[in-house]
């Protein structure tokens, strides 16, 4: 069980943030030697407008309230990814239940378990390959509640098919026609975590998981 860690970039806007309260800061100093400057040569008898650089200086406070933000912001964001990478790492060795369809093809194996709201009078199966192209079509068991699909890996001509990430598809339709809801799970044993991503993500066999498509832990 590894944990695969995030890989070390630097941050350009880490990295522009202090350029840009520098400038802010610089292009303030700037202005306010030119304004000192023209309010002393002004002529008394003919004031200068103070609306003017009244409006530069609130636009000043605007932009240095945006860069804080700006700061605060990036800052939640980090400690939220290092909460979720943190929470990630006890998924490791941990079996999880996954909802979107996917289970990984393993040494020529790989099962789901699909469950129809009602009895259904025909169950089509499909399966398709990492890339969305179908590899496999065939029928399925049709009872109201969990029924079990274990596929051998091979393509509808009998080609078997290297492992890796497989989906399946379930449309089932009972005798009026009508669609049979249906939703489809696969289980795994979660083996890695890689953080290399901008979200960890689980390592199940031979595919990558996210945690919103995890619906139970179990050890």
């Amino acid at each position: 069980m590894t944990v695969t860690p995030a890989a070390s970039t630097p941050s350009t806007s880490a990295s522009s943030q202090p350029d840009a309260m520098k400038q802010l800061s610089s292009n303030f100093s700037t202005f306010l030697t030119l304004l000192t400057t023209q309010l002393k040569n002004q002529d008394p008898t003919s004031p200068m407008d103070s609306n003017q650089f009244t409006q530069q200086l609130v636009m000043y406070s605007q932009v240095e309230q945006q860069i804080d933000t700006n700061d605060n912001l990036k800052t939640l964001i980090t400690q939220g990814t290092s909460n979720a990478a943190s929470m990630t790492t006890s998924y490791l060795g941990k079996k999880v239940s996954v909802t979107n369809g996917q289970a990984s093809l393993t040494n020529g194996s790989a099962t789901w378990t699909y469950n129809l709201k009602t009895l259904a009078a025909t169950t089509q199966l499909t399966v398709s390959d990492a890339n969305g192209k179908t590899v496999y079509a065939g029928t399925g068991g049709t009872a109201s509640g969990n029924n079990t699909f274990t596929w051998d890996g091979k393509d509808t001509n009998g080609n078997q098919l290297p492992d890796g990430p497989y989906k399946l598809t379930v449309t089932a339709a009972d005798s009026g026609g009508n669609t049979v809801t249906n939703t489809v799970v696969s289980v795994g044993t979660v083996s890695q975590i890689d953080m290399t991503g901008a979200t960890p993500q689980l390592i199940v066999g031979n595919m990558e998981v996210g945690l919103g498509d995890v619906a139970t832990v179990t050890n």
